[in-house]
């Protein structure tokens, strides 16, 4: 895979998966542009870490779910790229706590959507105008997308349920241009999302009940949205890959 000469946006991409995303991309030629949310010190690793591989990046803050910081976003890749990009990859999203229907309150389920969901929306809406012919989107779902999550998830996974459909959506109204839409649905990945949000003795339950009998490891994730970015995928679109070792069939 030759992503040389191309510009690549990922967001969420200053740690865990989004973070061996970017990694993966620069390794392969592409100019990328890091977006983060809050922490500083771990998008600078992950630049510093991409330039000493021999990289090209540059890091861009901002809260996904803000219009004007995904405005400030793509002006930010277009001042240092030029106007086209060509590669997007919607990492950014999260879990932020598991609430029970009967602990959870509007506000919170609605952040949910809007974290996961309105933000996939927001930057795809901002960058499809700087798209081409050839051009790639990535988004994350997830596997709780699939069956709806562990216990206390249930905000989280029908947003990333709703991320399945956007891509299905994007990659038919999108198709004509060629401009192609996949996502992922990871599994149980070895990231700070599980060391946070799932007990040890849960991580080893699903781990042995996976055919591969292992957590899966965010490297892997990114070999397979490297695939999904690059043109030997060229005639995958509306996708919704699971990555879980084979612990669900979809």
């Amino acid at each position: 895979m030759n992503l040389s000469g191309k510009v690549a946006i990922v967001t969420g991409g200053g740690r865990d998966i989004g973070k061996e995303v970017s990694l993966k991309l620069a390794a392969l030629g592409a100019k990328v542009v890091i977006n983060y949310f809050d922490n500083d010190e771990q998008a600078e690793a992950t630049l510093a870490e991409v330039k000493a591989a021999g990289g090209e990046a540059i890091l861009v803050q901002g809260d996904m779910t803000d219009e004007a910081a995904v405005a400030n976003l793509v002006a930010e890749t277009t001042k240092a790229f030029g106007e086209e990009v060509n590669i997007l990859v919607n990492v950014a999203g999260g879990l932020v706590a598991r609430k029970t229907l009967e602990e959870m309150d509007l506000d919170f389920f609605s952040f949910l959507l809007k974290l996961n969901l309105t933000s996939n929306f927001l930057v795809t809406k901002a960058v499809v105008p700087h798209m081409k012919s050839g051009a790639s989107i990535v988004n994350f779902a997830s596997q709780a997308g699939r069956d709806g999550g562990g216990p206390g998830a249930s905000a989280y996974s029908t947003a990333k349920g709703g991320v399945i459909t956007f891509t299905r959506s994007m990659a038919k109204e999108l198709g004509p241009k060629n401009i192609r839409v996949n996502s992922l649905c990871p599994g149980m990945i070895a990231t700070t999302f599980h060391d946070t949000f799932t007990k040890d003795e849960v991580r080893e339950k699903v781990a042995g009940s996976t055919p591969l009998r292992r957590e899966g490891k965010a490297n892997e994730v990114a070999d397979l949205v490297a695939y999904l970015a690059s043109d030997e995928s060229s005639f995958l679109t509306g996708t919704n890959i699971d990555i879980n070792g084979g612990l669900l069939f979809s």
